[in-house]
């Protein structure tokens, strides 16, 4: 009997339960390859067959034009924190700074050129987000915001893109397929798979086809958009059992859960569980994010001292709830409630929330 936590790490984060069981079913021998998912090359059938439903599967559920390219590279959102601006950046870019990623991918793009800082959370702490972004960026070469801040729980609202204006361009990692969003106003996104799409190790990029003309030469090969475009990912050897993951949590996205709209409606209920019990707590539990704003991947909150925040954290993990402890930089608790984290597991977290909050005198 497989005695498994209720984990609510913030990355790597869950898997779904079935993919994992797949995975286990799969691993010595993928079918019709004769050798595990491990082993196989990356310009076999087989593997063939694995990205292209792996696209397949992301352009249904994220209901991606034809006007957009999807791309596989490695490396991370790190990585396209400088390889954006290498492949984008012409004159100037803006950038929104909700919180530490966001700040992160600022302080890579400075190096390549002219980087506006065009709001900035920083003097509240990083507790919301701009009330709009439209005519914020007029004139610039792109528009750089990251949708879901994992370590201060703050994240954009449904529909906050703008309609017009540069390309936006979205660091997307801890969001991505956590509910449908409009593609076709995106010149680029971007996504480690780590938190909602599958092991660490995968980058989803989905670049709007026309952005490829502006990409200078003398780019390094690797850090070329066009390399993944001209090479369908396959110029060198891709992460090839992360992209088969991707595959099978897609797979359970589209046929267990009911595509992105059966997502939303999932996370929201986990999110709402856990805020109600912030909020009727008459201020026991303090939540960071401001309520316009609040992430519904990763619920960061305080407790009335550091104290009983460490003994929170240490009598949950005693009850089967790991990984609660608020990021080095932040303190406090955050509860990450990514697509695999199931319903009962956050039920499991507000139960002991309640108990917590009532035995302590």
């Amino acid at each position: 009997m497989v005695d498994r936590v209720w984990n609510f790490s913030p990355g790597p984060g869950a898997l779904p339960l079935p993919v994992l069981e797949r995975v286990r079913d799969e691993l010595l021998e993928y079918p019709g390859a004769g050798a595990s998912i491990l082993e196989i090359s990356h310009r076999s059938p087989a593997f063939e067959r694995v990205i292209e439903e792996a696209e397949a599967n992301l352009r249904d559920l994220l209901r991606i034009p034809s006007t957009h390219r999807v791309l596989f590279p490695q490396g991370g959102a790190s990585l396209q924190f400088s390889m954006v601006p290498m492949n984008l950046l012409l004159r100037s870019a803006g950038y929104v700074l909700t919180g530490s990623w966001g700040k992160k991918a600022h302080a890579e793009a400075i190096h390549r050129g002219d980087v506006r800082t065009l709001w900035d959370g920083a003097e509240t702490g990083y507790t919301s987000v701009p009330p709009s972004l439209d005519g914020l960026a007029d004139g610039l070469d792109y528009l750089h915001v990251t949708s879901n801040e994992t370590i201060e729980g703050v994240e954009f609202p449904p529909g906050f893109e703008p309609a017009d204006g540069p390309p936006l361009v979205c660091d997307a990692s801890s969001d991505l397929l956590s509910r449908p969003i409009p593609v076709e106003r995106y010149g680029l996104l971007y996504a480690g798979a780590q938190k909602n799409a599958g092991p660490a190790g995968l980058t989803i990029v989905v670049l709007r086809e026309d952005l490829l003309g502006r990409i200078p030469r003398g780019i390094p090969t690797m850090l070329d958009y066009r390399t993944y475009v001209e090479h369908r990912s396959l110029y060198n050897t891709p992460p090839v059992f992360a992209i088969y993951v991707l595959m099978l949590v897609t797979r359970w996205l589209r046929d267990g859960i009911g595509g992105l709209e059966g997502m939303a409606e999932r996370n929201r209920e986990k999110a709402s569980l856990l805020y109600d019990e912030i909020d009727g707590s008459d201020g026991f539990y303090r939540g960071h994010a401001a309520e316009s704003s609040r992430s519904r991947m990763n619920v960061t909150f305080r407790l009335p001292d550091e104290a009983m925040e460490k003994e929170f954290v240490a009598r949950a993990a005693a009850e089967g709830m790991v990984e609660l402890a608020g990021h080095r930089s932040v303190g406090g608790v955050r509860a990450s409630i990514y697509n695999a984290v199931p319903v009962e597991a956050v039920r499991a977290l507000r139960s002991f929330m309640e108990r917590f909050r009532t035995a302590t005198p």
